[in-house]
């Protein structure tokens, strides 16, 4: 089966509102800490299932330092704060004369969970991986991870159990003009959301360092002899 984001998207029915758009912007190495932060702050069962093993801090954060945002794509998902609350991994082969496939791997914060993250960070993974030329993308996850083999067959991937672990394989269409406008625009947004959210945290930052001395400069002024 072949898949698109574009051609895969339906149009709202009569009366159902459509889904609002979750702003996915790429990812730089001025990002790793802040991934570390995310991958850290998954409990030991979220870890294991991203990882296909029980991954301990350490092995957590050799992961994030390994990361080669040069070959690879990150995807991530901020909140206001500008926490990551989901991030994803899409790993082209180190060989460059084996540049069409690529796997994908997902993680998203417990308290981001329910919202369809997953879901948007595979769509946005798939159309760019599309556009760089790759036919095929793949996931290799435990058979347990009903959540992400869920998002694998609803892309319409060919879903493979072997035992206690599964592989998923996605068939891409060529890229279009269409998807590569789509995807230009999208990332224009998203670098344009995140730096709203950088200069809204920032005043609020210094918000509250203002109102934070406030009662120390009253205290100050009731102390002082008249």
């Amino acid at each position: 089966m072949w898949f698109s984001p574009m051609e895969a998207q339906t149009a709202p029915s009569p009366g159902r509102a459509s889904p609002l758009m979750v702003p996915i912007r790429s990812l730089g190495a001025n990002h790793r800490a802040r991934i570390a932060r995310h991958l850290l702050a998954l409990e030991p069962h979220d870890r294991y299932l991203r990882f296909g093993f029980a991954a301990n801090d350490a092995q957590t954060q050799r992961y994030t330092d390994s990361l080669d945002f040069e070959r690879d794509e990150i995807f991530g998902i901020y909140n206001r704060r500008l926490d990551l609350i989901a991030m994803a991994h899409l790993a082209f082969d180190a060989d460059s004369k084996r540049r069409d496939c690529a796997e994908f791997g997902v993680s998203v914060s417990k308290t981001a969970r329910g919202r369809g993250y997953g879901a948007r960070l595979f769509d946005r993974a798939a159309m760019h991986a599309r556009n760089a030329g790759v036919g095929r993308m793949f996931i290799h996850a435990l058979s347990e991870n009903t959540t992400m083999l869920k998002i694998a067959r609803k892309a319409g991937a060919t879903v493979e159990r072997d035992g206690s672990e599964s592989d998923a394989h996605l068939l891409l269409l060529p890229a279009t003009l269409d998807s590569r406008l789509t995807e230009l625009v999208e990332e224009q947004l998203a670098q344009t959301d995140y730096r709203i959210k950088v200069h809204v945290k920032q005043f609020r930052d210094a918000l509250g360092g203002v109102m934070a001395r406030r009662p120390d400069a009253r205290n100050d002024q009731r102390d002082s002899p008249k």
